[in-house]
């Protein structure tokens, strides 16, 4: 079923002549979805190699998901898109329009034979545990948004090494591995700091900040923008029950809270912009349009996608902060 090796694959290393075979196997149609492949044994007195030569190579396929192993029972093809050479697991912790920019942009700048698959954790650390370690062995890349995660190093460092990136948001048990990151502190401070004296124009900073999901560098960015400002400032974890008044100006970093603000400012009758201010977190078409345009921080996840891809595909051990800028527009 599997032949021994070919003339075309000679010259190459020992475990890939096997890929090659089981390649080949699968393209001619002697191996399908489902079939079983010889066992390790048979595969060794067949093609002559040892076991760990044999190892490598079903490893290799297994990353590709091209051959799935089943514990007792052997491996099996799972695959016939011999075309994939390169596995990526993406965990995401939500999506939404600025993670979709990211995403097109990360798979645009691969080559055509590597597959991404893209999962999502929703902040809950047992699932961002759980999709991880099922997946070991399976992919050849893993590219993780750990957010605000408690211990998520731990999980982590259960990886291979070589294997691991790092995106969005990281932290001191983060610090070895190869990331593209956002400084959330400086974003948000330099940024402040930009406007600041639209701000003054308002009686009130408030920021909205839903501790379980935001970063926590957020924060202190904000709180060190209040010690070196006279404006009057407020914390509050949701814009649910909040009504707004003439004077204040908002910092929003979740959109759910941004559409709640805007419909309150409405119903009020206060003018956007004017009477109450909106600064933004993370720019999106929607908001480039929506009520004339919405103030934002943002990074550029575009170019955040792009770099990551070529991180990967050039194989860089580096830690890239990506800039963050603010983009005024009508509601500030």
């Amino acid at each position: 079923m599997i032949s021994p090796i070919q003339t075309s694959s000679h010259g190459l290393p020992k475990y890939k002549q096997l890929i090659w075979s089981v390649e080949e196997a699968i393209r001619s149609g002697k191996l399908s979805i489902g079939d079983a492949l010889p066992s390790i044994n048979e595969l060794r007195r067949s093609f002559g190699f040892s076991r760990d030569t044999i190892m490598t190579a079903l490893n290799e396929l297994k990353a590709r998901g091209i051959v799935q192993t089943v514990s007792g029972k052997g491996s099996y093809v799972s695959s016939a898109d011999v075309s994939v050479k390169q596995k990526i697991f993406l965990l995401f912790d939500e999506f939404n329009a600025f993670k979709e920019d990211l995403y097109n942009a990360f798979v645009e700048n691969l080559p055509s034979h590597f597959q991404v698959d893209i999962y999502f954790h929703h902040f809950n650390r047992e699932v961002f545990s759980k999709l991880i370690l099922d997946q070991i062995g399976q992919y050849h890349y893993f590219v993780l948004m750990p957010a605000n995660l408690p211990k998520t190093d731990e999980v982590i460092r259960q990886l291979p090494e070589g294997q691991i990136y790092i995106l969005d948001q990281t932290n001191k048990g983060l610090m070895k591995y190869p990331a593209i990151y956002q400084n959330f502190q400086t974003g948000i401070f330099d940024s402040l700091m930009m406007v600041k004296d639209k701000l003054n124009s308002y009686s009130n900073l408030i920021l909205i900040y839903p501790d379980k999901r935001q970063p926590k560098a957020m924060l202190s960015g904000f709180q060190r923008f209040k010690r070196l400002n006279n404006l009057n400032f407020e914390l509050i974890k949701t814009m649910a029950g909040r009504c707004p008044k003439s004077g204040e100006v908002y910092l929003v970093l979740e959109d759910n809270d941004l559409i709640i603000l805007i419909k309150a400012i409405k119903a009020k009758g206060l003018s956007l912009g004017k009477d109450v201010g909106v600064i933004s977190y993370n720019d999106s078409l929607f908001k480039e349009i929506l009520e004339g345009g919405i103030t934002t921080i943002s990074t550029d996840f575009k170019l955040m996608g792009s770099k990551l891809a070529q991180m990967i595909l050039n194989k860089e051990n580096v830690q890239i902060e990506n800039p963050n800028r603010i983009i005024i527009r009508q509601s500030l």
